[in-house]
């Protein structure tokens, strides 16, 4: 903004000063551009989150990848806003450097510029702790979770409503007999899970087992140890299955959280470039806008 020139008598004053350069950082310009990148931040964030696009979930990799093309485009466009209003505010809002080359000039708005990008970031981060923790440590957790013993997968693929096991149903089956008591039940299956565990089954297992089935439905000794190695090993292929399933599922999570921590990477990175180009452009305009007062004598 420009005042009109002052008639015969007028003296006209600049307010720029070379008093302010004793440093070449103006960290009121840097805070006030990292203020304004932050919350532009956290307002499309939320906006994306309302219009379903920064949505992350390790499950759906298969099908895109943890981060959607849409997902990826809005992470994108927020930082390119945030850090290009950061930057543009830091280089325009610094003091101007009075008698200082324009290479060097050049080098301190990049620097404004970058410097205003960090300090906006690492707010974003302190503010948003959980929701990245969330997003990055979600899918190591989830894979740590989906890793269960072979005892825990066999007790969860032979669940019941009434929270006995498949498994030590089918050695208590008996079509003539008495139902199984809830400690009946409870026995087998502690001893079934026990050997699940050591990888093979007891010979003094096997059995007792055995006599308790011949006792249930009138079978013969022998017939009653086969039943015993037919329902073990259907428990052992049942807990191999889900042991796999959760090793996929750990792996799954595992390339979900390096898919989605490579693209927030390639975001921030297009950020910080940002940031710095338009600082340039803000101190640019800076230097060339000139304000002037007209005192008169």
């Amino acid at each position: 903004m420009h005042a009109q020139p002052a008639g015969p008598g007028a003296t006209v004053v600049s307010r720029e000063s070379s008093d302010n350069l004793s440093s070449g950082v103006s960290w009121g310009a840097i805070l006030a551009g990292a203020a304004a990148a932050s919350t532009l931040s956290f307002i499309l964030l939320i906006l994306g989150m309302g219009l379903g696009l920064s949505s992350v979930s390790p499950y759906e990799y298969n099908n895109g990848g943890a981060l959607g093309a849409a997902a990826i485009g809005w992470i994108a466009f927020t930082q390119l806003a945030a850090a290009g209003i950061g930057g543009y505010m830091a280089g325009r809002l610094r003091v101007k450097w009075a008698g200082v080359q324009s290479d060097e000039v050049h080098f301190r708005d990049t620097a404004h510029g970058l410097l205003a990008w960090a300090v906006a970031t690492l707010v974003t981060v302190a503010v948003l702790a959980g929701g990245v923790r969330a997003v990055i440590g979600g899918a190591i957790d989830t894979a740590g979770a989906a890793a269960p013993a072979v005892t825990a997968g066999v007790a969860a693929a032979g669940a019941k409503d009434d929270g006995t096991n498949y498994f030590s149903d089918m050695v208590l089956r008996s079509p003539g007999g008495s139902p199984a008591t809830e400690a009946e039940r409870a026995e087998i299956n502690r001893i079934l899970l026990a050997d699940l565990a050591n990888g093979k089954i007891n010979a003094d297992d096997r059995n007792y087992m055995a006599q308790i089935i011949a006792k249930r439905t009138g079978l013969t000794q022998a017939e009653a140890e086969q039943r015993v190695d037919l329902i073990y090993a259907q428990a052992k292929q049942a807990a191999a299955d889900v042991k796999a399933k959760a090793k996929a599922a750990a792996d799954e999570a595992r390339k979900a959280a390096a898919h989605s921590a490579l693209w927030m990477f390639v975001a921030l990175l297009l950020g910080a470039f940002v940031a710095s180009l338009l600082a340039t452009v803000g101190g640019r305009h800076r230097d060339h806008a000139r304000v002037f007062v007209r005192t008169t004598i």
